[in-house]
């Protein structure tokens, strides 16, 4: 049963605030990715994300450093090498990523098994 809690603005709800910040786009992906492969460069992360544009990707990045949740290392090569990491704040979330990845995994069994089974059926009928 959900507990009833104080109405609050949504700038005073915590929850909120860190539902707003997971919610971004490609925001959760990143932040998965950086938990499965570890520190990454700009370019790894790009790649490791079909889809995403360089953009959306900076803006990801700047916003989820800016919240502490991701901890930017700049070594002033050259070129300059510039790597991101999970902060503390970054690895809490941890347990939560890990417990989609497997939400992820039981679906898509679970799909795929349905899927099968639906594939098999239309097949015996074409037979029959």
């Amino acid at each position: 049963m959900p507990r009833k809690t104080s109405p609050q603005s949504s700038a005073q709800c915590p929850m909120d605030a860190l539902l707003r910040l997971l919610m971004g786009p490609w925001t959760t992906y990143l932040l998965w990715v950086l938990r499965q492969q570890g520190p990454q460069r700009f370019g790894v992360l790009k790649r490791a994300i079909p889809g995403i544009s360089s953009r959306v990707l900076t803006e990801r990045l700047r916003l989820l450093e800016e919240a502490g949740v991701i901890h930017r290392d700049h070594l002033p090569t050259i070129p300059p090498q510039v790597t991101y990491s999970l902060t503390r704040r970054g690895q809490e979330l941890g347990p939560v990523l890990d417990a989609l990845d497997a939400l992820a995994r039981r679906w898509h069994a679970q799909n795929q098994a349905v899927r099968g089974r639906t594939e098999h059926e239309a097949a015996r009928r074409q037979a029959a």
